[in-house]
């Protein structure tokens, strides 16, 4: 009979212990491993979908962020915009203050210095007239000491000498 048994016809027995034994191991499995299995898989997705919550959070604080810092960089290219005008204004301000100051230094001097060579230019006429007008005098003075005897001439030739001197001068 075991020859004549095969696995295409089982016996009844054989199909009810094996289906026996099935059922009580689909009911462990249930009971002790599908049970934990079932909890670790939604563990696992509630982590997936938390982690997938915190990133879009996180994508969301980088846009935030992102925006934030540009914000900032602009306002910080402004502001170093600003400084950089303010340094060339004062730059060029100082520049025209010392161009100004240097140009009426230098009108000042000049205009010094022509006033001291007109000084000593009138100073160094006024003492050659001086000096011809002695010499002319101590010449006239010989000539008409010689031709002149009497004090009264040589008084009016000494008047007319000077008062041809000075229209001279003038």
């Amino acid at each position: 009979m075991l020859l004549q048994s095969s696995l295409a016809s089982p016996a009844v027995g054989t199909v009810f212990w094996t289906t026996l034994i099935f059922l009580l191991l689909l009911v462990l499995l249930w009971k002790f491993a599908w049970g934990p299995i079932m909890n670790a898989v939604r563990a696992r997705e509630d982590m997936i979908r938390n982690a997938l919550d915190s990133a879009e959070k996180a994508r969301e604080e980088m846009k935030v962020l992102q925006a934030d810092n540009e914000i900032i960089l602009r306002k910080a290219r402004e502001e170093r915009d600003k400084i950089l005008r303010d340094a060339r204004v004062a730059y060029d301000r100082m520049l025209t203050e010392a161009k100004e100051k240097s140009q009426s230094e230098s009108d000042a001097m000049v205009r010094r210095t022509r006033e001291l060579i007109e000084r000593e230019k009138i100073s160094a006429i006024t003492e050659v007239k001086c000096e011809v007008a002695r010499l002319v005098i101590e010449v006239a003075s010989k000539v008409v000491g010689e031709t002149l005897k009497s004090d009264a001439e040589q008084q009016k030739l000494i008047e007319r000498y000077i008062n041809e001197t000075e229209s001279n001068r003038n």
